[in-house]
């Protein structure tokens, strides 16, 4: 039984003809074809629609879905916001509160401009002699080849060079480590300035609070967007708490979502969304929404290319 269809989006911009081509996300026209087609097959609902019926307390048509926004993007302004507007729909947003207070750009971002920034065996070679360079210096690190044939596996959407550099700069390496290596990559292809990149990348505060005044929804995301599965108990409560603390006037603690950053969560991080009040959580689970055999806090989310226009896998899922 599929009660709820929910769509997980990036970014949404002009691509193909910007400084940057062969970034992952969908073409601005693609999203209105999208929309379009949303409009004439689902229902469109309201993140307060379905804590309500999660909740026991309201039942969501048939074919429901949700638009949900992943990361706070100056795109979901620009772009998303009016196009929303314009065909009377709700989209929930799920903003890292660390982008907004502080002038930084997320390591998340950084891997994903260094990766369509230069060809990606440039990358690897340049990663290689990061860290050997580490390795000369003391640090305890498994050789490269055996790096590399550990966590070297495709997915659907990268190929294994690819998911060896995420892996390696988004979790395997120290947090420290990591993000050191990450700014010395992403100041060697992309740019030096992390703070005009920040201004050009991000919503800010005021815009989120425009959004928010229009009907658009505000989950909690955390603050600096760990995995919150893979770091100790005491930070994943401060993230969590941080991001929650600085958006205290968007998130409505009635109808509290989480959204976990990567889809990492482990039954410590579940507990504790629950404690503070969170009604639902989405993860990055592909398939849909059945209520009767969900855990409300672990909701599955179809990609945004899992539908027309990209393509029909969503009657397959």
């Amino acid at each position: 039984m599929r009660d709820l269809s929910i769509v997980m989006y990036h970014y949404v911009r002009p691509i193909k003809d910007s400084a940057y081509p062969d970034l992952k996300g969908l073409e601005l026209e693609l999203f209105r074809q999208q929309i379009d087609y949303f409009e004439k097959e689902f229902h469109v609902v309201t993140m307060e629609q379905v804590i309500d019926a999660v909740s026991g307390k309201g039942t969501l048509p048939e074919k429901a879905m949700l638009l949900t926004f992943d990361d706070g993007y100056i795109d979901h302004y620009q772009y998303v916001f009016p196009i929303l507007k314009e065909h009377h729909m709700q989209g929930s947003f799920f903003v890292p509160s660390a982008l907004v207070h502080t002038p930084r750009v997320l390591d998340v971002n950084k891997i994903h401009f260094i990766l369509v920034s230069a060809p990606i065996e440039e990358v690897l070679l340049a990663l290689y002699e990061i860290l050997n360079r580490y390795r000369s210096q003391g640090v305890q690190l498994e050789s490269n080849e055996v790096l590399f044939e550990k966590m070297a596996h495709a997915n659907r959407w990268d190929t294994k060079e690819v998911i060896f550099v995420k892996r390696m700069l988004q979790s395997y390496l120290d947090e420290d480590i990591r993000g050191k290596i990450v700014t010395e990559l992403f100041h060697k292809f992309v740019t030096d300035s992390d703070e005009t990149f920040s201004n050009s990348l991000y919503m800010n505060k005021a815009q989120i609070i425009e959004m928010k005044q229009a009907g658009m929804y505000f989950g909690l995301h955390g603050e600096k967007h760990y995995w919150l599965n893979q770091v100790s108990e005491e930070k994943m409560k401060r993230d969590i708490l941080n991001g929650l603390e600085f958006f205290k006037d968007v998130i409505d603690p009635d109808y509290m979502a989480i959204n976990y950053p990567y889809g990492g969560y482990n039954e410590t991080v579940v507990e504790f969304a629950k404690s503070i009040g969170c009604k639902v959580g989405f993860s990055v689970e592909a398939r849909h929404v059945d209520f009767i055999k969900e855990n409300p806090l672990l909701l599955p989310r179809l990609d945004t290319n899992d539908f027309p226009p990209k393509s029909e896998r969503w009657r397959e899922l």
